[in-house]
């Protein structure tokens, strides 16, 4: 009988060692070791921990491998389709991860009853739902929740099987029986395999399920969607091996008190990375959000100062958000600097060239930032934006309503040119904005689109004078509210 033995292994990052340590060497992370008990197996030729895609590989020579691309399965989520490259790729392996109740089990179940009913152009296809965090019964309220939110209301589809189930082999069991083309698993952190001691969770336990449906993906053919859960950190839990095993990761995002969810594609074996889908949240499930752009902006209020438009690249689409600023008088001794969906840094790196090479005084000013919708922006190509809600704010002279501004601010106080500026303007061109503020071309290119005037600025001063509307003289003698 084989012996049991115990080692440390690593939350983060998935260290073993044979002892316990308070830092892990490999991610630098403190207290991140837990103690696990690890049945030995035997490890004999035939025994029965030995596993692999195929017992008999053979290595074959590259040229004689077909190229052909993979044949997708068509979603008719259209920005779900997006997000994963076109479609669903037989034998792939999708994470999705998100925060706690912002919509992951919802927006799984809609594309399980949606991939199960087919459309009149998509035969219906065979789905099988784990779950093992609920009851068939929540599963089954939640569905026909979201079935009454569609305008023709159908039965259930035949072709979807709910299991309520956390072992993972008798899951595998019953995707032999149902032989499904689709597989979900709700979620990573719940299931675990009898022959591992350690508990549902665990590194040991997550790493290995993981690994056993990403074979069974690659040996059948199923395409694979499982559901992990997010740290405080934002990470998914368990090590990142996880984001390793498998074939796309992707992230559902937005803030719980908004009503839009972005999912994000951070890794993707089969189609871009960075690329971005927007849902909106209903009473009965997640919509699609088809102009994000027009969505964003529907409730600006027009030569309101201190609100610029941005125009910011999700993946291979450009999307038009309003940036809000505003500066207040501080009352503590330290100017405090907040902002809301962008980075930190970057707002300081603007307040400072607004300070030393502008003039402004923003050292006794609090300054506040805010990307309207719960988007976060990550790329520098807002920074101009930025700079000029900060200054409308200060001055309390309002950007032209027709303008947007796209650019990169440098510590000299010089404009650089994002990357995609064709497609950013012709997106502000679709939505009917007649200015484009962008640093100055260098090297000439292709021309810019028509149906917008382009101006460009070589310098931070230069961009905010042309986007600042003029001053409004008021009258003397009458009180403005």
């Amino acid at each position: 009988m084989p012996k049991a033995h115990t080692r440390y292994v690593c939350q983060q990052c998935g260290r073993v060692s044979a002892s316990y340590m308070g830092r892990c060497p490999q991610c630098g992370e403190y207290n991140s070791m837990v103690e696990e008990i690890v049945q030995a197996e035997p490890t004999g030729r035939g025994s029965k921990g030995q596993r692999g895609l195929s017992i008999s590989s053979t290595p074959h020579r590259l040229s004689e491998i077909g190229g052909e691309a993979e044949e997708r399965i068509p979603l008719p989520i259209g920005e779900f389709a997006r997000v994963l490259g076109g479609g669903i790729v037989p034998g792939s392996i999708v994470l999705v991860g998100g925060d706690p109740g912002i919509g992951k089990s919802t927006l799984m179940l809609q594309m399980a009853m949606v991939m199960a009913s087919g459309t009149a152009n998509i035969p219906p296809r065979r789905v099988l739902y784990v779950s093992g965090e609920e009851s068939g019964r929540q599963i089954k309220m939640r569905a026909t929740r979201l079935q009454a939110g569609e305008e023709k209301t159908h039965p259930l589809p035949d072709e979807l099987y709910l299991l309520t189930e956390t072992n993972l082999a008798a899951v595998l069991e019953h995707v032999r029986q149902v032989a499904p083309s689709l597989l979900i698993v709700d979620s990573i952190q719940t299931m675990y395999l009898p022959e591992l001691e350690s508990s549902a969770g665990s590194v040991s336990q997550v790493r290995e399920t993981a690994s056993r449906l990403r074979e069974l993906a690659k040996s059948s053919g199923i395409a694979v969607f499982i559901i992990g859960h997010v740290t405080k950190e934002g990470i998914i839990a368990g090590p990142r091996i996880l984001e390793h095993i498998v074939d796309t990761v992707l992230y559902l995002e937005g803030d719980r008190f908004q009503a839009y969810r972005l999912l994000r594609s951070v890794k993707n074996r089969f189609g871009a990375t960075a690329e971005v889908g927007v849902f909106e949240m209903h009473e009965h499930g997640l919509r699609e959000v088809v102009n994000p752009s027009e969505a964003f902006l529907a409730e600006r209020m027009v030569n309101a100062p201190g609100s610029a438009i941005a125009v910011t690249m999700e993946g291979t689409r450009p999307l038009l958000v309003e940036v809000q600023g505003l500066t207040s008088p501080t009352q503590f001794g330290n100017a405090r600097r907040t902002p809301n969906g962008v980075d930190f840094n970057r707002l300081l790196l603007t307040v400072a060239v607004l300070t030393r090479r502008l003039g402004m005084k923003l050292a006794e000013q609090d300054v506040f930032v805010n990307v309207v919708g719960g988007l976060q922006i990550d790329e520098p190509a807002a920074d101009l934006a930025i700079a000029a809600a900060i200054v409308s704010s200060l001055r309390d002279t309002p950007v032209r309503a027709d303008t947007v501004l796209i650019g990169e601010v440098g510590l000299a106080g010089e404009l650089r040119m994002p990357g995609q500026m064709g497609m950013r303007l012709r997106e502000a061109a679709k939505l009917g904005f007649k200015r484009a503020v962008v640093p100055k071309r260098l090297r000439r290119g292709e021309p810019w689109p028509e149906g917008i005037d382009v101006i460009e600025a070589r310098s931070l001063r230069q961009a905010l004078d042309a986007a600042l509307a003029p001053a409004v003289p008021r009258p003397k003698g009458r009180k403005v509210v």
